[in-house]
């Protein structure tokens, strides 16, 4: 028994010694600790593949720096990321210009706002059948998105390359019924912007938006028959319900989407085609 006892003090005494050394390196323990205690955070962020998300991938290790984790969840359309951001599926979107936003919020009653513009994207009218658009025959057709403000954007850069006329005070939400002059007769079909690059063959010419140009392939410094210019007053934004504007981790990504590497990246991948807007 007292041989048991003997021992258990020299283990007591052990830990006790252990334990002090332990303390003296307080400055190293600290230090591991607060590392161990930065929180992460995961934001999940809907974009479109192009160029949005390719942005967005630029962003990831600056995030990452800062504690955060940035999940990129890719869509093909103008429609789910809005809703799926205010069913708080997501943090935020990165994929609409601000009359878009405005006007989709407006029709299906969403509370979203924006705390950073990002890029412009001109508009472009694309053919796989005419060189020039003095070649525009009589009775063409020319697609265009059918949401009401890229139709409208689509409207009034036709007008601006010559093809058509509308009233004066038409406006952003120009429609077809704006038009008051159409000297060749041309057919406005209005379908989904998504679908817009693979029906090239089927109508004599279409206007469409940048992000689903580059997604097919196409350059539109290079392939467009006319293009917006660069001054256009659609912007590209990041997109947050409305009361989400001051969520630290959001307001990080806002910094690193107005970023020089972002300024830089957009620049140099696509050469004109996407400019940025800070």
């Amino acid at each position: 028994m007292k041989k048991f006892l003997t021992t258990l003090l020299l283990l007591s005494l052990l830990t006790i010694f252990i334990a002090g050394c332990g303390t003296k390196q307080g400055p190293t323990s600290d230090k591991q600790t607060q590392n161990q205690g930065v929180s992460k955070t995961t934001i999940k962020v809907g974009a479109t593949p192009v160029p949005h998300a390719q942005i967005l991938n630029v962003v990831k290790p600056l995030l990452e720096k800062e504690g955060i984790t940035l999940e990129i969840v890719e869509f093909t359309d103008y429609v789910q990321p809005n809703l799926k951001l205010a069913e708080k599926e997501l943090d935020a979107n990165y994929f609409q210009h601000i009359p878009y936003l405005e006007d989709f919020s407006k029709e299906h009653n969403l509370d979203l706002t924006y705390i950073a513009k990002v890029h412009i994207e001109p508009m472009g009218i694309y053919s796989q059948k005419i060189k020039n658009l003095s070649e525009l025959k009589e009775g063409a057709t020319i697609a265009i998105p059918n949401d009401a403000t890229n139709g409208g954007r689509a409207l009034l850069l036709l007008q601006s390359a010559g093809v058509i006329k509308l009233k004066p005070d038409a406006g952003i939400k120009a429609t077809v019924n704006d038009i008051v002059e159409n000297p060749k007769k041309i057919k406005i079909s209005e379908l989904e912007a998504a679908t817009l690059p693979r029906v090239l063959s089927d109508v004599d010419a279409a206007v469409i938006n940048t992000n689903y140009a580059l997604e097919a392939g196409l350059i539109p410094t290079k392939d467009a028959l006319f293009i917006e210019s660069a001054n256009s007053p659609y912007v590209n934004v990041l997109v947050v319900r409305k009361g989400d504007e001051s969520r630290p981790e959001l307001k990080k990504l806002a910094e690193a989407l107005n970023s020089p590497e972002v300024k830089k990246f957009i620049e140099e991948t696509y050469k004109g085609a996407v400019v940025p807007a800070f």
